[in-house]
């Protein structure tokens, strides 16, 4: 099995090193926690998008700390392809494709999907650019058909093609109650200029939904794989996968918003609804609203009723002065139990005429110690 996987990789172009003799069945061994079979897995990965519309992809590791990425990624991957082999896409997810069974058998689909993709596209035979066409053209198709236009002749000029097209406009509208169409939300003539600033801002807007997008699609993965955890949930894991892949697909990470909808906007779309008016909850309601639940415990986090906390340092307090004793220095001990008020006031009222500085320092030296 291990040489079949070898001359499909190189029949498919792969250079990589695990061609060398023992390296396929090292990181085999390995599995998602070896960075050479997950850079193997990642190669075929992308060539595989290069045919087909994949809305997952797979990354290579750097190191076996990140195999749990490299698990979550493949699975998603192995549920967008339907892969029909429930060892590969049941169970604990942290513990997928760590044996090499396993790993044998994910080469196997992985690569016999590639062959399959390739075989495809050779023996499908290439539509000519004129039917297959650029989105514009598609979308000027789209519009002949919607105003029941025939197909236009090889030798018309756009100026002619497009005065039909408004020609048909314009009939269509007669046809029609007054203010059917509203009134446009954009009525300023735009030039090349404007046109070239708007299609920037609007590649800008693009890119960042496509982020957002990614952001929450990848969110709610991760959270119907959190409903399989459980024991109960293992033995529907089928159901779940058939119930949910239909409506995964059908979300896709690209935004289809252009210039068109800004220049075909009319001006009721400038009405801001909150989103719970009756209008809006017509189509936002589901039975999951009138579901009620039950108490839940206290998980407390209420600032006013935390105690505050220790006072790091104590108070400070005035020192007590000690009994007035007799002598010069007060007797008892070098500071005579002095109090610092006495220090302080004795210092400032000596008189430092006909004493040396030395002395005075001898004197400060001696009350302080």
């Amino acid at each position: 099995m291990e040489n079949d996987i070898l001359v499909s990789l190189e029949d498919l172009g792969y250079q990589g090193p695990l061609l060398e003799d023992g390296a396929l069945d090292s990181a085999l061994s390995g599995g998602a926690a070896s960075p050479e079979f997950t850079k193997l897995c990642a190669w075929i990965v992308s060539e595989l998008r290069l045919y087909c519309k994949l809305e997952e992809n797979v990354h290579a590791t750097n190191c076996p700390r990140e195999a749990e990425s490299f698990q979550l990624e493949m699975s998603g991957l192995l549920s967008e392809l339907v892969c029909p082999y429930s060892i590969l896409t049941s169970g604990d997810i942290t513990q997928r494709f760590l044996s090499r069974t396993d790993c044998l058998l994910l080469l196997t689909f992985l690569v016999s999907e590639l062959e399959a993709s390739r075989m495809i596209l050779v023996n499908k035979p290439q539509k000519q650019a004129q039917e297959s066409g650029s989105p514009v053209f598609q979308e000027l198709k789209g519009i002949c058909m919607a105003l029941g236009m025939s197909k236009p002749p090889a030798n018309i000029t756009m100026f002619q093609f497009f005065s039909g097209i408004e020609k048909k406009l314009k009939e269509a509208i007669s046809r029609v109650p007054p203010n059917h169409t509203g009134e446009p939300l954009l009525k300023k003539a735009l030039g090349p200029v404007h046109l070239e600033k708007i299609e920037a801002v609007n590649q800008a807007l693009v890119n960042e939904y496509e982020v957002r997008r990614k952001m929450l699609l990848k969110r709610l993965d991760v959270t119907v794989q959190s409903f399989g955890w459980s024991d109960r949930a293992k033995t529907h894991s089928d159901k779940l996968s058939k119930v949910y892949q239909p409506l995964r697909s059908a979300l896709s990470t690209k935004s289809k918003i252009s210039v068109a909808h800004l220049l075909a906007a009319r001006q009721d779309f400038s009405k801001i609804l909150r989103t719970s008016s009756g209008k809006i909850r017509e189509k936002t309601a589901c039975a999951i609203n009138k579901v009620l639940m039950g108490r839940v415990p206290d998980r407390g986090g209420r600032p006013c009723e935390i105690e505050p906390p220790p006072p790091e340092m104590p108070s400070w307090q005035k020192r007590q002065d000690a009994p007035q004793a007799g002598g010069h220095y007060g007797g008892g001990g070098y500071g005579g139990g002095r109090s610092v008020e006495f220090f302080q006031s004795y210092f400032v009222s000596v008189d430092l005429t006909g004493i040396s500085f030395v002395t005075y320092l001898k004197e400060a030296i001696f009350y302080c110690s």
